[in-house]
């Protein structure tokens, strides 16, 4: 029974995020459907990172079983056949070990936060950036952005209700960069907290407006407190960029 890995680009906007849920449209639900209308089996495919309503991806990965063994390419152009009319596509498939996952194998996972910072909004990207309607200092918001660099108890970044085991993370890149009327905020990290990196952003926000300092951002980490954080910034936003795998042994 082949294993299939596939890459995934999609706008998160019609989307209640990644996970299957009770109610609404979902990635991971999408992508079954596809599956199942081109194969006749129903796999569930599991994902890398469980995208929030609203969050874009440009390199989601995600793996499913199926009995039969079919041409990758056939794979990935039959599922993106049914993936129509959702802005969802299969960028590239590939077969890989039975014991790939998604998830637990990824080695890293890189995320991208779009602020688009000037006075009008934008005609085209309304729901792809946020819109911050008055200039912002990259560079303060590039020097602040270290003091979270590295293993930390992010609990001040994480929200209430995250499943995870241990607010202790290491976050092993935060850069922000400017490019033209936007700045770029990119972390990268093994795995991230619920909302820990929307949260960064919104205090980073401050820090660029002024509003707070590189000591304040050290202070609310060392707070270990959520009432700390500053506004989380909206999901439109975010991208999750890239996921990274060890290369197979011999490769």
């Amino acid at each position: 029974m082949p294993r299939y890995r596939v890459t995934l680009e999609y706008d998160g906007t019609p989307f209640v995020g990644w996970q299957v849920q009770a109610k609404g449209l979902s990635v991971q639900g999408r992508l079954a459907q596809a599956i199942a209308r081109f194969s006749g089996e129903s796999p569930m495919p599991r994902g890398a990172g469980r995208t929030d309503a609203g969050v874009h991806a440009l390199g989601q990965v995600a793996h499913f079983d199926l009995a039969r063994a079919w041409p990758t390419d056939t794979v990935r152009d039959a599922v993106n056949f049914h993936l129509k009319p959702e802005p969802v596509v299969v960028r590239d498939c590939a077969v890989v070990p039975d014991s790939f996952d998604a998830r637990f194998s990824a080695t890293a996972r890189h995320y991208r936060y779009r602020i688009l910072a000037r006075r009008a909004p934008s005609a085209l990207d309304s729901d792809r950036v946020w819109w911050v309607p008055q200039p912002l200092n990259a560079a303060a918001m590039a020097a602040a952005a270290q003091v979270l660099v590295g293993r930390h108890d992010f609990t001040t970044f994480r929200a209430a209700g995250c499943q995870s085991r241990s607010p202790v993370k290491t976050l092993d890149r935060l850069a922000v960069t400017r490019a033209g009327e936007e700045i770029l905020i990119e972390a990268s990290a093994r795995s991230f907290l619920h909302n820990q990196v929307r949260s960064m952003v919104g205090s980073l926000k401050l820090v660029g407006e002024g509003k707070w300092t590189a000591a304040d951002l050290a202070a609310a980490l060392s707070a270990a407190n959520r009432a700390a954080c500053g506004p989380v910034a909206p999901a439109r936003g975010l991208y999750l960029v890239q996921v990274d795998y060890e290369a197979p042994a011999g490769g």
